[in-house]
């Protein structure tokens, strides 16, 4: 739905992870192997070699969702939008992720990165971090449409942006006001 260029840097990867479900039309890309592949989730929750991992795939999945869901909260709040829903905190999500401060033996360095096996959770919390402090979190908004709530990086001057797109959910805000009137 986005016709926008992506949100720089790590954020790259919450705005992706946002936009993995389409509340248009309902098609959720974490139901395909395709679409958990490229955040690092099991290709196939529901076959895996053990009842154990079958169990440990599918709340990773559920997680996902959640955080999926957490983020795009936080995201309305930038374009001054109430949570589209009741979640949970991205904030208590967040706080069990493991972060480590890392530096750069060159130039000495230093940033957070996400702690082992570099869950979802931990590159999530990771990109939130690096994005406070390069002060660009703040432009990471989701579309204001009821229908959308599409992630999008807002490259406006002011930081006004509303819309996702102009051609598409602004194009209809504004038609429905104009009808209105």
């Amino acid at each position: 739905m986005n016709d926008r260029s992506a949100a720089p840097g790590s954020l790259a990867l919450v705005e992706s992870l946002v936009n993995t479900l389409d509340l248009e039309s309902g098609a959720d890309a974490l139901d395909t192997a395709e679409g958990r592949a490229r955040f690092g989730l099991p290709e196939n929750p529901e076959n895996p070699e053990s009842a154990d991992a079958a169990g440990d795939a599918v709340d990773e999945v559920a997680r996902a969702r959640e955080l999926r869901e957490s983020l795009r909260a936080a995201l309305l709040a930038h374009a001054g939008h109430p949570p589209h829903r009741e979640v949970t905190p991205l904030g208590e999500l967040l706080a069990s992720a493991p972060l480590l401060v890392t530096i750069d033996e060159h130039d000495g360095s230093a940033r957070l990165a996400a702690a082992g096996a570099a869950s979802l959770l931990s590159r999530t919390a990771a990109a939130v971090a690096e994005a406070l402090i390069a002060g660009t979190w703040t432009r990471l908004k989701a579309c204001e449409a009821v229908t959308c709530h599409w992630a999008y990086y807002d490259r406006s001057p002011a930081g006004r942006g509303r819309w996702c797109s102009m051609q598409v959910c602004g194009a209809r805000a504004k038609m429905r006001r104009y009808r209105a009137k």
